[in-house]
């Protein structure tokens, strides 16, 4: 996985480009404000030229590893439907065909030769990172490993339609039908801790720590590793349906985050802090995240994306799929340069919603940890989007 933005381009420096381009191709200007005042989709937030993907300074290394990502993304990008609307199957085919025999050591004429580059609303870009982390846990439970670590329930359903009303994006919400046939919904993380879900063979693990075992459930994918070095690697296989709340941001708001007495660093570590030195509060802060994870084993290569793809690290990204299509490319200049240059939407997140808003991927172990736990990027960001989508999209239908 991998994300990474930092300042795009300079907007004086690219004022003359701009304005050629928009000589040549009608903006397509953000749709008229929406209730909460929040785009839902691409469209809505606006979209507009980029800079010549020539002028975008990515490194050779950077160009190779975005290509071997985006060779893996292309059998999902010319089948799948793009949830934002801004492209379509057809218009991936020629840059995959392409990719399959491109020369490694021209990987930056690649990007060049096939894409343009699009501003999505005013391109600010907010990047966060995530990472594999490895607990401790085992596959059987035996003493000191009593945390379960459950795989997707088989009650866990979608509503029939007219059983419960549509969620926002127009879907039948996750939930369970109860025993006199009324969908309700799905146990939250108190009751499933409280032990709603045991004796039912749902446990695929155990873990030492319920901590890491949540934070393990934020990142989405992990190790388990147990005493005598055998690992168990799992990923992401469902969620309860209720809304993802970063725990993060309920601490920033009660005053707990900051630099100032009895306040901790907004960094996952600092996080952990607080919840390891005040247990009774931490429990119930994590609590108030009612988003439950389910895992399954993974045997094959990395962890894998919602793409369904490896993810890879320093090449893949997190991103909302209502903005940015999966399995494009984006280009992100930040204040956090080790995050800066070319990535591939392989992934998405529970807490990544909106335009511009990005989950860096960094690998595992204790370095990608380190960075992932302190990503805190702000900068600009473009995707990169096949040639000729533009004009398409401001065409008269």
């Amino acid at each position: 996985m991998r994300g990474g933005v930092a300042g795009l381009w300079r907007w004086l420096a690219l004022a003359v480009l701009g304005t050629v381009l928009a000589s040549c191709i009608r903006l397509i200007p953000p749709a008229p404000p929406i209730a909460g005042g929040a785009a839902t989709n691409a469209f809505a937030a606006g979209l507009r030229p980029g800079p010549a993907i020539s002028k975008l300074n990515f490194s050779d290394s950077d160009a190779r590893g975005a290509l071997a990502a985006f060779r893996l993304s292309c059998p999902k990008l010319i089948t799948r439907t793009d949830q934002s609307g801004l492209t379509r199957p057809d218009d991936w085919k020629g840059a995959c065909e392409a990719a399959t025999r491109w020369p490694e050591t021209r990987a930056k004429r690649f990007f060049d030769t096939w894409f343009e580059a699009v501003q999505v609303g005013d391109g600010k870009a907010f990047v966060t990172g995530y990472y594999e982390p490895a607990i401790s846990g085992v596959r059987t439970r035996r003493s000191g490993f009593d945390v379960p670590v459950y795989g997707l329930p088989r009650d866990l359903v979608r509503a029939k339609v007219g059983d419960a009303p549509p969620t926002e994006k127009g879907g039948q919400p996750l939930g369970r039908y109860d025993a006199s046939g009324k969908f309700v919904p799905y146990h939250d993380r108190a009751d499933i801790e409280d032990g709603a879900l045991m004796g039912r063979g749902l446990e695929i693990g155990w873990a030492a720590d319920p901590v890491e075992l949540f934070f393990l459930q934020v990142q989405g994918s992990g190790r388990l590793i147990a005493p005598d070095g055998t690992q168990l690697r799992i990923g992401y296989a469902g969620q309860n349906g209720h809304p993802y709340t970063g725990i993060g941001g309920v601490m920033r708001q009660r005053g707990l985050l900051g630099t100032g007495p009895g306040q901790y660093s907004g960094s996952m570590q600092g996080i952990m802090q607080y919840i390891r030195e005040n247990p009774e509060q931490g429990r119930a802060l994590m609590r108030e995240n009612k988003s439950y994870v389910f895992f399954q084993e993974l045997k094959g290569d990395g962890p894998l994306g919602f793409l369904g793809v490896p993810v890879r690290a320093r090449d893949s990204v997190a991103v909302d799929p209502m903005f940015v299509p999966l399995g494009a490319p984006v280009f992100l200049t930040l204040d956090r340069s080790e995050a800066d240059g070319l990535w591939i939407a392989q992934d998405t997140g529970g807490a990544i919603k909106g335009a511009n808003r990005f989950d860096s991927f960094w690998g595992f172990g204790a370095e990608a940890r380190v960075t992932a736990g302190g990503m805190s990027g702000r900068g600009d960001a473009v995707l990169l989007l096949p040639k000729g989508t533009l004009t398409r999209l401001s065409s008269p239908q």
